[in-house]
């Protein structure tokens, strides 16, 4: 009898081992999800950041070029991007970094390209630059937006910047239900 008793104290049962086997699996079901839209929202965050402060940098970059009045001046609801001078990516790093900024990110947090638009000269015109983010998909919704938010976890939105503001962000107020 006290070998029986010895034996039953050295590990747990099988069915001990099945349930905390299922709690394990219901936390992770329940955490894997919001980490994963964590980790969306920071890229997003960081797109967004980027685009800021590459646009700050085409707006001194402008200002230098004794054109900044004309900046900002067609601030309307709908800005369609084929109006403006698309050049790739070296032109504009070769335009702003390193004296405006350090280095220009060619890939949104996400590894899409971004899209670029400046205008060299002559800047009597109103559409002289704008940064586009494709989003999550990395498919471009058009080339005419209307300046407007939209929720934040639609991550496959694109984000825009054109002369000075941004055109499409993710904006409003977070919750639960987004």
């Amino acid at each position: 009898m006290l070998r029986r008793l010895r034996n039953r104290q050295g590990g747990f049962t099988l069915i001990e081992l099945l349930i905390v086997v299922a709690i394990i699996g219901i936390i992770a079901a329940l955490l894997i999800p919001n980490f994963l839209d964590a980790l969306q929202k920071a890229k997003q965050k960081r797109t967004v950041a980027d685009i800021r402060n590459v646009g700050t940098s085409m707006m001194s970059w402008l200002t230098d070029q004794v054109a900044a009045a004309a900046a900002g001046q067609s601030t309307t609801d709908t800005v369609d991007l084929s109006s403006f001078d698309l050049v790739d990516y070296d032109t504009v790093n070769n335009s702003l970094s390193p004296r405006y900024i350090q280095k220009v990110p060619r890939e949104d947090a996400w590894g899409n390209a971004y899209t670029y638009w400046l205008t060299e000269g002559p800047f009597n015109k109103d559409n002289l630059m704008a940064i586009r983010s494709n989003g999550q998909d990395g498919v471009s919704s058009g080339d005419t937006y209307i300046a407007t938010s939209f929720k934040p976890t639609d991550y496959a939105e694109d984000i825009v910047w054109a002369n000075g503001y941004f055109v499409r962000w993710p904006g409003g107020v977070q919750t639960a239900s987004n």
